[in-house]
């Protein structure tokens, strides 16, 4: 069975997780795979030369356990399947993935039917991540001295290397942000439909590119 595999990446408390959880909830025959899942553990986490820990970038990630679970979903994604309604169950499966740093990790480059990318300004980015606690917690200064640059680093590299990304603008209200990807994901599934019906029918994209 055809399947559809859609990124939702972007800054830290951008509501990457808020947005895929609601699409979840709306999209039958939906699962979602979150990056947060396959941080090594603490012990494995290097620090650089402020002392920070280095958990935004790739390394700080098991990555390839990650993708492996992707392949495994991809390869039979009707065992995610949790609903009774036999029609939800016929619905092409959809994929989401969460997390900060999808993109810049090259194998996971094919995967893609959807790539979706959430910013907010830094006063906003800064205040949300205020608000969270997280374990272990940031230490002074670790927001302006090593996470939001390591954003700017990562979303540099996808701009120049990496293409057909939606950007969604995070301070948006969550109602209008799941608005726009659940009419893009509709319009996805109807396509995929229609190609596998007719597989000659060409395929386009109308989506704002990163």
């Amino acid at each position: 069975m055809k399947a559809i595999v859609v990124g939702i990446s972007g800054v830290t408390n951008g509501g990457k997780t808020t947005l895929a959880k609601n699409l979840q909830k709306q999209l039958p025959n939906c699962s979602i795979i979150s990056q947060d899942d396959y941080f090594k553990p603490e012990s494995e986490i290097k620090t650089n030369e402020n002392g920070f820990l280095q958990y935004d970038e790739l390394e700080a990630l098991n990555m390839e356990t990650l993708t492996s679970a992707v392949y495994s979903w991809m390869k039979n994604p009707k065992n995610s399947i949790e609903s009774d309604d036999l029609e939800s169950a016929e619905e092409i499966p959809i994929l989401i993935i969460e997390g900060f740093l999808l993109y810049n990790y090259k194998p996971l480059d094919t995967v893609w039917n959807r790539r979706y990318f959430l910013t907010i300004p830094y006063e906003e980015c800064k205040q949300r991540r205020s608000t969270r606690v997280y374990e272990p917690p940031d230490p002074p200064g670790y927001f302006d001295g090593y996470v939001w640059p390591m954003y700017l680093k990562h979303r540099e590299e996808i701009e120049y290397h990496t293409r057909n990304i939606v950007c969604l603008d995070g301070t948006k209200s969550e109602e209008d942000l799941f608005s726009q990807v659940y009419n893009d994901l509709i319009e996805e599934r109807a396509k995929q439909k229609c190609l596998q019906l007719t597989p000659e029918v060409p395929s386009c994209s109308t989506s704002r590119i990163l």
